[in-house]
Parts: structure tokens; sequence; C-alpha cells
């Protein structure tokens, strides 16, 4: 017995090496596939899964190394087998459908569901008492049906750009000539009754998987490239965006301004601006587009470009928002925007207040908090709405806040949502801090309300008028 035991284990060495080297590998991959995960890694997690499940079926199978395991796992080491026998033509198909295209994935989402049917067929037969071997010549046609699909496809140059994702065909295709090949002469072999070295059967698969490995890891490379050029872009989209916002506040006598302006994404759908006239007069605009990202961010520059055009009607809002609209409503298609104006008047100690679908001004007075309505319909509703007009005065004192509603709508652990008494809340406790630190201190009151784990998930635009 001593001297039979590392004989075998000598006959069996290049397969234990070639199943610990698979799984090892797999593993890996599996392992890379799970930290980087996005939806264009699945390949490289279909292959780990492949290669796993090749070598574990080769360890499986070596006497030595199941003689070595008590007889409890040895006994559920059969089921594990038969599994992997079975399923990893499925696991080899599903890794060939990720990089196909068109009417190819059809044909091959066919054989992956024939593939499961003869795999569930083939382990519910063993698990009944049949044959573990019962059902592979099924498997090994799905099988031959695959590889004949991928070395039809891959052989000819047009219909592999037709119907896959290749940026290299020639690994791939010397990958799949190469197991094509060799399994071709294994069958000969054995209608001639003799048999081929399994390492052979190894090295081969080996080979096909590495092609595909090859073809995965360049795709991801370009992927990642093409990240790198999307983030740099959107990093020159937000510095354009912060281009088109105030980069000081007006300079009026009597008022005292501050502005917070926090984006959730690299663009945001927010915007605010001043359109000072005559030194005494001020008129302060918020908006917020629906939506988020790089299409909201557009329709806030197309706003920047229509303010222009609202300063001859600085001094009246219904003017104000109605102009807005008349520009925007062709622009706009299934994008509304919501928005605010207030005209602050100094001179005349008076202000005019018109929104149309936006959150309520907030004036602070006297130790009291008011909300102010004033709503008509967001632009881009229709042609020619009416903006009612609220007539405030101004007095000494009086403290204005105009905000978007992602200043209100941040929830907490329990689903409750910050909300106008917060907010309210805040104004009151820090009433007596400046304009121009007010809006960091909300901000902050915004972060501790929100989980840590949990990120920003609207545009925050906060403007603070106080009049003095």
């Amino acid at each position: 017995m001593q001297g039979e035991v590392p004989a075998l284990l000598r006959e069996e060495l290049a397969e234990v090496i070639s199943g610990g080297v698979l799984l090892s590998f797999g593993l890996v991959v599996c392992s890379i596939a799970a930290i980087r995960w996005r939806s264009g890694v699945r390949l490289i997690l279909w292959l780990g899964i492949w290669s796993t499940m090749y070598g574990a079926g080769l360890l499986a199978r070596s006497p030595v190394l199941t003689a070595a395991l008590p007889h409890t796992i040895q006994a559920s080491l059969l089921y594990v087998r038969t599994g992997i026998a079975y399923l990893t033509v499925v696991v080899g198909l599903l890794a060939f459908l990720e990089v196909s295209l068109g009417r190819l994935r059809f044909f091959i989402k066919v054989l992956i569901f024939a593939g499961t049917a003869v795999a569930v067929a083939g382990v519910g037969w063993f698990a009944s008492g049949g044959s573990e071997n019962a059902f592979i010549p099924l498997n090994t046609l799905v099988a031959i049906l695959g590889v004949c699909l991928l070395i039809g496809v891959v052989t000819f140059k047009n219909l592999s750009e037709r119907f896959m994702v290749l940026l290299n065909r020639r690994v791939i295709v010397f990958g799949t000539l190469v197991f094509a090949t060799e399994a071709l002469g294994v069958n000969v072999a054995h209608s001639l009754g003799s048999g081929t070295p399994l390492l052979l059967d190894n090295l081969t698969f080996g080979v096909l998987l590495l092609s595909f490995a090859y073809v995965a890891v360049e795709r991801d490379h370009v992927n990642e490239r093409r990240l790198v050029a999307i983030d740099n872009e959107l990093d020159l989209a937000r510095q354009l965006q912060f281009s088109i916002l105030p980069t000081t506040v007006p300079d009026i006598g009597k008022l005292r301004i501050g502005a917070a302006y926090r984006p959730m994404t690299a663009v945001a759908g927010d915007f605010y601006d001043f359109i000072p006239v005559d030194g005494k007069g001020v008129g302060f605009l918020v908006a917020d587009v629906t939506g988020h990202g790089v299409p909201a961010a557009l329709i806030a520059s197309m706003i920047k470009v229509a303010v222009g055009s609202v300063v001859p009607w600085a001094d009246q809002p219904r003017e104000v928002l109605r102009e807005l609209n008349r520009i925007l409503l062709p622009q706009l298609r299934k994008q509304l925007v919501s928005a605010a104006y207030l005209w602050v008047d100094t001179k005349n100690r008076v202000a005019l207040y018109s929104a149309a679908g936006h959150p309520p001004l907030l004036r602070w007075r006297k130790g009291n908090l008011e909300r102010i309505e004033s709503n008509g319909l967001l632009l881009g509703v229709m042609t020619d709405p009416q903006y009612p007009v609220c007539d405030l005065t101004i007095e000494s004192g009086d403290r204005f806040l105009l905000y978007t509603d992602g200043v209100i709508e941040p929830e907490n652990s329990s689903g409750d949502s910050f909300g106008d008494n917060r907010l309210e809340q805040v104004v009151h406790n820090n009433q007596g801090r400046p304009p121009s630190e007010l809006p960091g201190q909300l901000l902050t009151e915004i972060e501790a309300w929100q989980p840590a784990s949990l990120a920003q998930q609207d545009d925050i635009t906060l403007l603070v008028i106080d009049v003095v």
C-alpha cells in the first residue's frame, strides 16, 4: 500500500496540478469581478466561475484526494462532481453570451436553456438512484453545438464583426481553433480505440479560457479608458456649470446676501442668479429642473442664457417668469422647471415675489417665520401661464430664504424627511448667524440628518437675504 499510493499520485499529479491551477485562477478572477462589479464585468465573472468549476471537477475526480476526505464528504462530493459535469457547459455558454450580439444571442440562449434542462434532468436522475452519466451524451451534444456555433462565428470575419463584441478577433480565433482541434482529435482517437492524455484536454481548455479572458480584460480596459474620458468631460462640465453661477453677491447697501449651491452629481439641474439694478434694487432667481445629471444641467445652462433677456423686467416678477417660460418652452421637451423670483427694492422698502411651482419663500421677522406662497404653473407646461405676485413690505431685521426642494427632502435612517419644520427650526436656532454663514450651517444640519452611508439625493440651492 505504501508503494501504490505514491505511484497513483504520480499518475494523477498532472491532473491535480491542472485542477488546482484552474480552481485558484477562477477564484481570483471571481474576486476581481466582485471588487470591480458593474455590468461590464459579467464576462469576467462567468470566466471565473467557469474556471473554478472546471478545476473543482478535476480535483473531485482524483481518487487520491477524495480518499483522503471523510466518508460524509465523499458522499456529497459525488453530487458536486455530477453537478459540475453538467453545469460547466452552461457556464461556458453564459460567457459566450457576454461577447455576442443580435440573433446569435437567441441561439446561445436556446443552448443555455437546453443545457440547463439536461443538467436538471441529469442531477435529478442521479439523486433518485440512477447513473451519474445517464444524460452526459445529451450534455456533450449541447457542448458540441456550442463549440460549432463559436467556430462558425469567429472563423469568418464578417460574422464575428456582426455578431460578436471583439476588439482583437485573432486571439479568440486561435483559442477556439486549438480547443476544437484537440476535441476533434480526441473523438477520432477514441473511435480508433486509442486514448489521449488528459493533460492535453486541460491545456487546450486553458488556452480557450485564456483567449476569452484576454477578450474580457481588453474590453474592461477599453471601458476603463472610456470611463476616465467621461469623468474628465464631466469635470469640465462641472467647471463650466459653476462658471455660469454668480461668483460674488451683489453689493447692495441695505442687504446682506449668502448663497449655497451643492450639486448631487458632477453637474446639476439647480440654478440661481442675481439681477441687480441701479444699486438700489436686485432680483433673486432660484430654479430647479426636473431630473438630474447632464440633461438637467443643459436646461440650467439655457436658463442662464434666458436670464439675459429678462433684465428689462427685473422689477416685475410676473413678467420675468412669463418670459422665462416663453424662451424655455420650445427647448424643454419632457422636462419641467420650478422657479421662484424675489424682487427687493431697498429704496422704496418693498419686495415683490412670484413663483412657478416652487417651495414657498420664507420670511423671518421679529421672531416669527412666515411661509409666503404665490405659485403659478411650472415653466414648460403651457404657452401663456399667469403668475400671481405677492406685494411685501420690508423692514430692518427681515430675513428671506429662497431654496430648492433638495433642502427639505433628505431623509434620515427612519425615512423621515428633513422637512419644512426642521428647516424652520434651524433658521430659528441660527437667527443671529450672518447670511454668509447660515447656508453652510444648514448644509451641516442636513448632513447630520442623513445616514453617513446615504448619498445626497437631490441638488441643493439656498439663498439668504437680510435687510439691514
